[in-house]
């Protein structure tokens, strides 16, 4: 498939592919003409690498592991970065869950204050 349609299924800007080759992430065959194709796997592989990004792995932790998804090669050393990576995202949802129930702590307060017709307290 070419870079649009791929972008489009994908749901990613053309621009996104372009860096993602950049960064290794990602490789495309040449037409005569010069046009990127791409096989029908690297829509999932699209995917993934904008999951990686938004759990907040670098690109160059996600061109690290992608060894490991696409062929199932895998070395100690890479299986403890990849361990470090899962505990920080764990960390991070953990530190995100606490600021959920702060606010909404904060929520309830406010709301319970606007239903009474008092300001928030602080």
């Amino acid at each position: 498939m070419r870079i649009g349609e791929l972008a489009a299924r994908a749901g990613v800007s053309v621009r996104a592919l372009r860096y993602y080759e950049e960064q290794h992430l990602l490789s495309s065959e040449r037409s005569t003409s010069g046009q990127r194709h791409y096989p029908e796997s690297a829509v999932e592989r699209v995917r993934l690498i904008q999951q990686l990004y938004a759990a907040g792995l670098a690109s160059r932790s996600i061109v690290d592991l992608m060894p490991c998804v696409v062929t199932g090669e895998v070395t100690p050393e890479l299986l403890d970065r990849l361990e470090a990576e899962r505990d920080r995202i764990d960390t991070r949802i953990g530190e995100l869950t606490k600021t959920r129930d702060r606010l909404d702590n904060v929520i309830t307060t406010a709301a319970t204050a606007a239903r009474e017709g008092r300001p928030c307290p602080r």
